[in-house]
This record gives C-alpha cells, structure tokens and sequence, in this order.
C-alpha cells in the first residue's frame, strides 16, 4: 500500500493544526527551548559569563534583545545558556520521579498484601508534605547543586507516580489476557515484565509530561532560593533572583527570564493534555 498521502489526508492534517494552534506554539516552544539548550551557540554570539561594564543595565533592543544586567552581560544569553542546566535538571528530576514511582508503585501493586501496605504508607507520608516542602528539605540535606536539586524535586514528586502506577497495575492484573498467560503456565514475572508492566506505563508517562512543567518550576525555584548551580553560572532561577535588586530600574533582568520559565510550563501542560486525550481516544 502507497504511503504518499492524498490531498483529502492532507487537508485533514492541516485542518487538524489549524484547530490547535494552542498545542503547535506549544511544541514550538519546547522545541525551541531544546535548541537553546543543544546549541545555544545558533542563537546568541554573546558571552553568558563575561560582560562589557560600559554596556550595563541597558533595555531590551536589536544589539540586546533581552537588555543587559548590572555587570554588561547579554540576558538573552544567560537565559539561552541557562536553560541547558535548567533543563538537564528538570529531566533527571523527572527520571527520578518516574522510575523510583513506578517502581515503588509496581512492587505494591503486583505484590500486595503487607508489602503493599508498606509502600502506599511511604508514599502517604510523601504526599503529606508539600512537594516544594519536601525538595527544600532534602536539598537542605544533599547540599547544594544542580544534581542535588534535581534528586530533591525528583524524590518530593515520586509519590503521585507511585499512586497511578498502583491504580493501573491493579486495574491490569485482573484482565483476561494476564489470567490467560498464568493460565498457560507463564511465571508471574514473565507475566509481570510482558503483560502487565507495558499496559501499565501509558498514563504513567502522560503523567511525566505533565509533571515536567511542575518540575521546572520547582527547579527554577530552588535556584531562586540559590540551592542550585554557583554564580555566575546561568541557570533560570538564578537569573530572576538576580534581578530583584533592579526591578525599579532594570525589570527586564527579571522578566524575561520569568516569562521564559512561564512559557516552557504552560507549553508542557498543553502538550501533556493532548498526548492525554490521544491515549483515551486508543
């Protein structure tokens, strides 16, 4: 069968984005920050660390889009710079989150019993404490570091994915095509690793999507309260935290580093509600 689409399949495709220019500025977005983040050279020729003292505290215009900060550096350099440490950050957060979650919600939901009373304890006293909570505490302890902020914000959000992973294993476990294959002799951890496991991860990791643009703001606010990488290392908190001293005379230092962090939030929620809706409509 040809693959070449006809001009009624295009139209549909075209019909289909035209609907949702939300959700395309949203993958714009992402994936412009991704660029930023890959090769931020493409973008900006200005040095993030070194800054010209004769050019400081300058607004926003064609040599700067972004303006300048008290020392003569380009923000809209810091803030390309910056959102590789942000973003290499937000994603092992997310790693954490995922792969501790699903873990702790795998064990609980296949084993049951005192185990699983044991690790939906855990996870209750988790989600007691408010996540940002937690991950301050935490980071408190590791010490500081983007690595360590990242562990914090990971390990304060595992518990939400612990509960789903839990509610789907159960929900799976009991379907006839697991009971078919323990029927035919299959040993519960082939069962276990072929059956239940991947028709268990789909709103899993929907739930990872979403839960990145919870993590960046968390992130970023760590490195607000200046937990994470050591200046003058751009890195998007950071870079709004150093712009409270100058909001009277210079708010583009935290503007647009705001809106940056702003915009990759609201462009991951789109993106999670969509690949959200793909997977009911399965």
């Amino acid at each position: 069968m040809s693959s070449v689409a006809t001009p009624s399949t295009a139209r549909r495709e075209a019909g289909f984005y035209l609907r949702r220019p939300g959700l395309v500025l949203s993958v714009a977005v992402i994936l412009l920050v991704l660029l930023w983040a890959v090769v931020p050279e493409l973008f900006t020729a200005h040095d993030p660390i070194a800054g010209v003292p004769a050019e400081r505290l300058q607004g926003p215009s064609a040599a700067h889009l972004f303006g300048t900060d008290e020392t003569g550096r380009d923000v809209f350099a810091r803030v390309v710079h910056g959102a590789a440490l942000s973003l290499r950050a937000t994603v092992l957060s997310v790693l954490v989150s995922l792969i501790a979650g699903a873990a702790l919600g795998l064990l609980a939901g296949s084993r049951g019993g005192w185990v699983d009373s044991l690790v939906m304890r855990v996870v209750d006293v988790l989600q007691s404490v408010p996540s940002i909570l937690l991950s301050l505490a935490l980071v408190t302890a590791l010490g500081f570091g983007t690595t360590n902020v990242a562990i914090a914000v990971g390990v304060a959000n595992l518990a939400t994915f612990a509960r789903l992973m839990r509610a789907e294993v159960l929900r799976v476990r009991t379907g006839v095509f697991v009971e078919a294959a323990r029927a035919a002799g299959v040993r519960w951890t082939g069962v276990l690793a072929r059956h239940i496991l991947p028709n268990s991860l789909g709103p899993v990791l929907v739930l990872a999507t979403l839960t990145f643009g919870t993590a960046v703001l968390e992130v970023s606010a760590l490195s607000f309260l200046g937990y994470g990488a050591t200046p003058p290392t751009p890195e998007w908190g950071s870079l709004v935290a150093g712009g409270r001293g100058f909001l009277a005379t210079a708010w583009w230092m935290t503007t647009f580093p705001g809106l940056t962090v702003a915009a990759v939030v609201l462009a991951t929620n789109r993106v999670s509600r969509a690949l959200d809706g793909e997977r009911r409509l399965v």
